[in-house]
Protein backbone atom coordinates (compact mmCIF):
# COMPACT_ATOMS: atom_id res chain seq x y z
CA UNK A 1 0.00 0.00 0.00
CA UNK A 2 3.15 2.07 0.25
CA UNK A 3 4.97 0.72 -2.73
CA UNK A 4 4.94 3.94 -4.81
CA UNK A 5 5.84 6.22 -1.92
CA UNK A 6 8.75 4.09 -0.49
CA UNK A 7 9.98 3.73 -3.87
CA UNK A 8 10.10 7.07 -4.51
CA UNK A 9 11.75 7.99 -0.84
CA UNK A 10 14.45 5.65 -1.43
CA UNK A 11 15.31 6.99 -5.51
CA UNK A 12 15.42 10.40 -4.02
CA UNK A 13 17.71 10.08 -0.89
CA UNK A 14 20.20 7.66 -3.04
CA UNK A 15 20.23 10.34 -5.48
CA UNK A 16 20.70 13.16 -3.20
CA UNK A 17 23.26 11.32 -1.03
CA UNK A 18 24.85 10.50 -4.44
CA UNK A 19 24.75 14.08 -5.73
CA UNK A 20 25.93 15.62 -2.34
CA UNK A 21 28.77 13.71 -1.73
CA UNK A 22 30.17 13.94 -5.17
CA UNK A 23 29.48 17.75 -5.53
CA UNK A 24 31.85 18.34 -2.57
CA UNK A 25 34.78 20.58 -3.79
CA UNK A 26 37.01 17.96 -1.80
CA UNK A 27 36.02 14.59 -3.84
CA UNK A 28 34.68 14.53 -7.28
CA UNK A 29 33.08 18.45 -7.62
CA UNK A 30 31.05 17.44 -10.35
CA UNK A 31 27.71 16.34 -10.85
CA UNK A 32 27.50 12.75 -12.28
CA UNK A 33 24.99 10.85 -14.05
CA UNK A 34 23.10 7.98 -12.40
CA UNK A 35 21.14 5.17 -13.61
CA UNK A 36 19.35 3.70 -10.42
CA UNK A 37 16.44 0.40 -10.53
CA UNK A 38 14.80 -0.08 -7.50
CA UNK A 39 14.63 -3.71 -6.66
CA UNK A 40 12.51 -5.08 -4.00
CA UNK A 41 13.17 -8.90 -3.19
CA UNK A 42 16.23 -11.42 -2.30
CA UNK A 43 16.65 -14.34 -2.95
CA UNK A 44 14.87 -15.94 -1.08
CA UNK A 45 11.73 -13.69 -2.53
CA UNK A 46 11.29 -12.40 0.95
CA UNK A 47 10.61 -8.66 0.36
CA UNK A 48 14.28 -6.44 0.68
CA UNK A 49 13.44 -3.44 -0.78
CA UNK A 50 16.82 -1.22 -2.18
CA UNK A 51 18.32 0.29 -5.17
CA UNK A 52 21.23 -0.30 -8.00
CA UNK A 53 22.69 2.84 -8.83
CA UNK A 54 25.45 2.56 -11.72
CA UNK A 55 27.00 6.44 -11.40
CA UNK A 56 29.44 7.35 -13.97
CA UNK A 57 33.33 7.51 -13.61
CA UNK A 58 33.22 11.34 -13.20
CA UNK A 59 30.89 14.07 -13.49
CA UNK A 60 30.72 17.43 -15.27
CA UNK A 61 31.71 20.94 -13.06
CA UNK A 62 30.43 24.13 -12.64
CA UNK A 63 32.71 25.65 -14.83
CA UNK A 64 31.19 23.18 -18.24
CA UNK A 65 34.37 20.80 -17.48
CA UNK A 66 35.06 17.29 -17.34
CA UNK A 67 36.28 15.72 -14.18
CA UNK A 68 36.98 12.45 -13.52
CA UNK A 69 37.11 10.23 -10.56
CA UNK A 70 40.50 10.16 -9.40
CA UNK A 71 40.62 6.89 -6.94
CA UNK A 72 38.81 3.30 -7.13
CA UNK A 73 35.96 4.84 -5.16
CA UNK A 74 33.36 7.41 -5.28
CA UNK A 75 33.26 8.44 -2.15
CA UNK A 76 34.01 6.86 1.45
CA UNK A 77 31.78 4.26 3.19
CA UNK A 78 31.09 5.87 6.00
CA UNK A 79 30.55 9.06 4.84
CA UNK A 80 27.41 7.74 2.49
CA UNK A 81 25.98 5.49 4.73
CA UNK A 82 25.73 8.25 7.43
CA UNK A 83 24.21 10.63 5.05
CA UNK A 84 21.98 8.21 3.71
CA UNK A 85 20.80 7.30 6.83
CA UNK A 86 19.92 11.16 8.05
CA UNK A 87 17.88 11.58 4.23
CA UNK A 88 15.90 8.54 4.31
CA UNK A 89 14.97 8.84 8.07
CA UNK A 90 13.95 12.79 7.57
CA UNK A 91 11.65 11.65 4.20
CA UNK A 92 9.86 8.92 6.34
CA UNK A 93 9.22 11.38 9.21
CA UNK A 94 7.70 14.02 6.86
CA UNK A 95 5.39 11.28 4.80
CA UNK A 96 4.04 10.43 7.95
CA UNK A 97 3.59 14.09 9.23
CA UNK A 98 1.73 14.89 6.04
CA UNK A 99 -0.61 11.73 6.58
CA UNK A 100 1.22 10.14 3.14
CA UNK A 101 2.40 7.29 4.67
CA UNK A 102 0.14 4.21 5.79
CA UNK A 103 1.06 2.67 9.23
CA UNK A 104 0.66 -1.37 9.92
CA UNK A 105 -2.67 -1.96 11.77
CA UNK A 106 -0.62 -2.79 14.92
CA UNK A 107 1.35 0.10 14.70
CA UNK A 108 0.96 3.29 16.50
CA UNK A 109 2.47 6.41 15.79
CA UNK A 110 4.54 6.72 19.03
CA UNK A 111 5.75 3.24 17.94
CA UNK A 112 6.66 4.42 14.27
CA UNK A 113 8.64 7.24 16.12
CA UNK A 114 10.30 5.68 18.24
CA UNK A 115 11.08 2.46 15.41
CA UNK A 116 13.06 6.11 13.49
CA UNK A 117 14.38 6.89 16.45
CA UNK A 118 16.51 3.57 16.71
CA UNK A 119 17.26 3.36 13.25
CA UNK A 120 18.93 7.00 13.37
CA UNK A 121 21.13 5.09 15.53
CA UNK A 122 22.02 1.74 14.14
CA UNK A 123 24.44 1.11 11.17
CA UNK A 124 22.95 1.14 7.76
CA UNK A 125 24.05 -1.04 4.87
CA UNK A 126 25.62 0.55 1.94
CA UNK A 127 27.49 -1.04 -0.91
CA UNK A 128 29.87 0.90 -2.70
CA UNK A 129 31.43 -0.93 -5.80
CA UNK A 130 35.11 -0.44 -7.39
CA UNK A 131 35.42 1.38 -10.64
CA UNK A 132 34.30 -0.59 -13.67
CA UNK A 133 36.26 0.13 -16.51
CA UNK A 134 34.02 -1.43 -18.87
CA UNK A 135 30.19 0.43 -18.44
CA UNK A 136 28.48 -1.94 -21.10
CA UNK A 137 28.96 -4.65 -18.92
CA UNK A 138 27.92 -3.36 -16.25
CA UNK A 139 24.26 -1.81 -17.79
CA UNK A 140 23.81 -5.16 -19.66
CA UNK A 141 23.70 -6.98 -16.36
CA UNK A 142 21.27 -4.95 -14.98
CA UNK A 143 18.89 -4.94 -17.91
CA UNK A 144 19.19 -8.67 -17.70
CA UNK A 145 18.76 -8.79 -13.74
CA UNK A 146 15.67 -6.21 -14.66
CA UNK A 147 13.78 -8.50 -17.18
CA UNK A 148 14.48 -11.87 -14.76
CA UNK A 149 12.03 -10.11 -12.36
CA UNK A 150 11.84 -11.80 -8.61
CA UNK A 151 13.05 -15.05 -10.01
CA UNK A 152 14.66 -16.64 -13.19
CA UNK A 153 12.68 -19.92 -14.35
CA UNK A 154 16.09 -21.72 -13.78
CA UNK A 155 15.90 -21.23 -9.95
CA UNK A 156 12.57 -23.04 -10.24
CA UNK A 157 13.96 -27.38 -9.60
CA UNK A 158 10.57 -28.56 -8.73
CA UNK A 159 6.69 -27.63 -8.74
CA UNK A 160 3.68 -30.15 -7.64
CA UNK A 161 0.06 -29.00 -5.81
CA UNK A 162 1.32 -28.92 -2.77
CA UNK A 163 4.93 -27.28 -2.60
CA UNK A 164 7.71 -25.41 -4.89
CA UNK A 165 11.25 -26.01 -4.42
CA UNK A 166 13.90 -23.18 -5.77
CA UNK A 167 17.26 -22.67 -5.45
CA UNK A 168 18.53 -19.38 -3.84
CA UNK A 169 22.09 -19.53 -3.33
CA UNK A 170 24.71 -17.34 -5.30
CA UNK A 171 27.59 -19.05 -5.65
CA UNK A 172 26.77 -22.71 -4.89
CA UNK A 173 23.14 -24.30 -5.11
CA UNK A 174 21.00 -23.93 -1.90
CA UNK A 175 17.52 -25.28 -1.99
CA UNK A 176 14.48 -24.02 -0.23
CA UNK A 177 10.78 -25.52 -0.28
CA UNK A 178 7.50 -23.66 -0.08
CA UNK A 179 3.88 -24.68 0.30
CA UNK A 180 3.03 -22.98 -2.77
CA UNK A 181 0.45 -20.93 -1.69
CA UNK A 182 3.46 -18.90 0.24
CA UNK A 183 5.77 -19.64 -2.88
CA UNK A 184 2.83 -17.52 -5.13
CA UNK A 185 2.33 -15.44 -2.32
CA UNK A 186 5.89 -13.91 -2.33
CA UNK A 187 5.68 -13.97 -5.81
CA UNK A 188 3.15 -11.77 -6.46
CA UNK A 189 4.49 -9.42 -3.31
CA UNK A 190 6.95 -8.51 -5.47
CA UNK A 191 4.51 -7.09 -8.54
CA UNK A 192 4.37 -3.79 -8.69
CA UNK A 193 1.29 -1.27 -8.95
CA UNK A 194 0.44 -0.41 -12.40
CA UNK A 195 2.53 2.67 -13.66
CA UNK A 196 4.98 2.42 -11.37
CA UNK A 197 8.77 3.33 -12.63
CA UNK A 198 11.37 1.37 -11.42
CA UNK A 199 14.27 2.41 -13.16
CA UNK A 200 15.37 6.18 -13.45
CA UNK A 201 18.12 8.18 -14.70
CA UNK A 202 19.79 11.73 -12.77
CA UNK A 203 22.31 13.88 -13.70
CA UNK A 204 24.17 13.11 -16.87
CA UNK A 205 21.51 10.85 -18.30
CA UNK A 206 18.66 12.93 -17.72
CA UNK A 207 16.60 13.85 -20.37
CA UNK A 208 17.09 17.30 -19.90
CA UNK A 209 21.29 17.03 -19.62
CA UNK A 210 22.16 16.06 -23.23
CA UNK A 211 24.52 19.13 -23.66
CA UNK A 212 26.44 18.06 -20.11
CA UNK A 213 26.28 13.87 -21.84
CA UNK A 214 27.98 15.48 -24.67
CA UNK A 215 30.48 17.41 -22.92
CA UNK A 216 32.02 14.32 -21.17
CA UNK A 217 31.60 12.07 -24.58
CA UNK A 218 34.04 14.54 -25.93
CA UNK A 219 36.18 14.52 -23.29
CA UNK A 220 36.23 10.90 -23.28
CA UNK A 221 36.70 10.50 -27.09
CA UNK A 222 32.97 9.49 -28.05
CA UNK A 223 30.61 11.70 -30.15
CA UNK A 224 27.61 12.97 -29.72
CA UNK A 225 24.51 11.16 -28.33
CA UNK A 226 22.62 9.54 -30.87
CA UNK A 227 18.59 8.69 -30.45
CA UNK A 228 18.33 4.75 -29.99
CA UNK A 229 17.14 3.03 -33.23
CA UNK A 230 13.35 1.76 -33.97
CA UNK A 231 13.17 -1.37 -32.48
CA UNK A 232 11.44 -4.37 -35.05
CA UNK A 233 10.64 -7.28 -33.45
CA UNK A 234 11.62 -9.58 -36.36
CA UNK A 235 14.84 -8.57 -36.23
CA UNK A 236 15.48 -9.37 -32.14
CA UNK A 237 13.37 -12.89 -33.32
CA UNK A 238 16.15 -13.34 -36.02
CA UNK A 239 19.11 -13.10 -33.56
CA UNK A 240 16.91 -15.79 -31.48
CA UNK A 241 15.35 -17.87 -33.37
CA UNK A 242 14.48 -16.53 -37.60
CA UNK A 243 11.62 -20.16 -37.55
CA UNK A 244 9.59 -17.37 -35.13
CA UNK A 245 9.07 -14.38 -37.82
CA UNK A 246 7.45 -17.52 -40.00
CA UNK A 247 3.60 -18.19 -39.95
CA UNK A 248 3.09 -21.96 -38.92
CA UNK A 249 0.15 -22.06 -41.16
CA UNK A 250 1.00 -21.14 -44.63
CA UNK A 251 5.25 -20.32 -44.01
CA UNK A 252 5.01 -16.52 -44.67
CA UNK A 253 6.28 -14.16 -43.03
CA UNK A 254 4.21 -12.59 -40.58
CA UNK A 255 3.19 -9.22 -40.60
CA UNK A 256 0.86 -6.69 -38.25
CA UNK A 257 -2.66 -6.54 -39.17
CA UNK A 258 -4.15 -4.72 -36.49
CA UNK A 259 -2.90 -2.54 -33.39
CA UNK A 260 -4.99 -3.48 -29.78
CA UNK A 261 -5.00 -0.02 -28.01
CA UNK A 262 -4.30 -0.42 -24.21
CA UNK A 263 -7.76 -0.50 -22.40
CA UNK A 264 -8.81 0.99 -19.29
CA UNK A 265 -5.45 3.07 -19.23
CA UNK A 266 -4.04 5.97 -21.17
CA UNK A 267 -0.92 5.16 -23.02
CA UNK A 268 2.55 6.91 -22.63
CA UNK A 269 3.34 10.01 -24.95
CA UNK A 270 6.80 8.01 -25.37
CA UNK A 271 5.01 4.71 -25.55
CA UNK A 272 6.28 2.89 -29.37
CA UNK A 273 2.76 2.25 -31.31
CA UNK A 274 1.87 -1.53 -31.01
CA UNK A 275 3.74 -2.46 -27.83
CA UNK A 276 0.20 -3.19 -26.26
CA UNK A 277 -0.92 -5.93 -28.15
CA UNK A 278 -1.44 -7.15 -31.52
CA UNK A 279 -2.71 -9.25 -34.03
CA UNK A 280 -0.34 -10.60 -36.30
CA UNK A 281 -1.32 -12.86 -38.87
CA UNK A 282 1.09 -14.35 -42.06
CA UNK A 283 -2.18 -15.43 -44.54
CA UNK A 284 -1.80 -12.09 -46.96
Amino acid sequence: MNFKLLAAILFTCSRDTIFMLCLNPKRLGAKPGIISSFHFWMKTLEPHPHTHCLVSGGGVNDAGEWTPVKGLYLFPFEAARALFRGKMNDALKKAFEKGQLILPLHMTSQQFINLLNKLGRKKWNVKICKKYRHGNGVVTYLARYLRGGPIANHRIKQITETHAVFDWGREEQKLMTLPIDEFIERFLYHVPPPRSVLVRSYGLYSQVKKKDLNIARHALGQGEVEPPSKLVWQDVFKKIDPSKTMCLACGKPLIVTRVIPPFGRVSRMNSPPGTHGMIICGWH
